[in-house]
């Protein structure tokens, strides 16, 4: 599709991550409580953020990729989670609240994965372009390594991946590596309507009776070029989408003259779904960098993680509401819109 949305930050694509020569416990994360204390890790991974993050990414209140350390996602998902329980999140856990996050959760929250040789077939790339002119001629924008496909699936950073396994060889078929249980979790209701929030830079999704069943953490536009205000609908949705450039965006760095088309793949810049909205190149969509969700701009659209924008996309349909909110609050007591505005157009 043509779109808007090339992110703005491309310099780290080719970044190679070292491995960490010293292991992350499981059973230090499973054990974790809040106000416990636990070692500290030479990489700053903590068990209980960990335990935090996989959690909330069960219960559909994401906090992007779970890479173990404290953050502005952790804290935005925990604020959401707490207030679909009806209360606040102040930095203090409640026993009420715990029990609620921690509810149906199994006991070992972690499992093994045996590599297959489709997990390391590829094709993968060497590195991905960080301008896009240069992918236009790539046969697709694929993973760069094993390593990368099997932390995205597990929804982890590539350093708590190799944490947790610290003597695995990714690229090797048949290696057993521990994993978290977050996979296989679909939203059990249908999303009738989606909020999105400028400046909180987070992504709502309500239900039939408008409460709230899935929370994002979002990268929506920048100052350059702000996100719109006011209401849109979904239009389509595509898994595994090419990009089409188009020359009126006029982005930075760019000089073609004439359109052209990035193949497909998780590394594209707009992931591998698209969720097109009302406006011409507005959408929701995936990232081909997960640990900048909510942390860098994009050029109007909005960017989840892959794997929380195929979950949101599996559950909404064409015509679904999309509302726009400049920080005002996304629903009044009685789960409505507070403040209701005009359709979206494009730029």
């Amino acid at each position: 599709m043509s779109s808007p949305c090339r992110p703005v930050f491309l310099l780290f694509f080719g970044l190679v991550l070292s491995t960490p020569a010293w292991a992350f416990d499981p059973g230090q994360v499973n054990a974790a409580q809040p106000g416990s204390a636990a070692k500290t890790h030479p990489g700053k991974l903590d068990p209980l953020t960990t335990k935090i993050e996989i959690l909330l990414d069960r219960v559909h209140f994401s906090p992007g990729e779970i890479d173990g350390k404290p953050g502005e996602n952790v804290e935005k998902a925990l604020t959401a989670f707490a207030q679909a329980q009806g209360t606040k999140w102040d930095k203090k856990w409640t026993p009420e609240l715990w029990q609620a996050l921690s509810n149906g959760a199994p006991e070992n929250l972690f499992t093994h994965y045996t590599i297959t040789e489709d997990d390391v077939r590829g094709p993968f790339l060497k590195k991905v372009p960080s301008k896009l002119e240069d992918m236009k001629d790539l046969p697709g924008l694929y993973y760069t390594s094993a390593r990368e496909e099997l932390a995205e699936r597990f929804h982890v950073s590539e350093n708590l991946l190799a944490a947790l396994n610290p003597k695995a060889a990714f690229d090797k078929a048949g290696e057993s590596l521990v994993v978290p249980i977050v996979t296989d979790n679909p939203l059990s209701k249908r999303v009738t309507r989606i909020v999105v929030d400028k400046s909180a830079q987070t992504v709502e999704a309500f239900d039939s009776k408008n409460d709230l069943i899935a929370f994002y953490p979002a990268t929506v536009g920048s100052e350059e070029k702000p996100a719109p205000s006011g209401r849109s609908k979904v239009t389509t949705i595509k898994k595994n989408p090419p990009y089409r450039y188009n020359p009126k965006y006029h982005f930075k760095g760019v000089s073609a003259e004439k359109p052209f088309t990035v193949k497909p793949g998780p590394n594209s810049p707009v992931g591998l779904v698209w969720i097109g909205l009302t406006g011409e190149g507005y959408g929701i969509h995936g990232t081909a960098e997960p640990n900048k969700v909510s942390k860098t701009a994009s050029h109007g659209c909005v960017r989840l993680t892959n794997w929380d924008a195929l979950q949101l996309a599996a559950a909404v349909r064409k015509g679904v509401p999309v509302e726009f909110m400049d920080g005002e609050p996304s629903r009044s007591a009685h789960g409505q819109s507070a403040h209701p505005r005009e359709t979206v157009g494009g730029h």
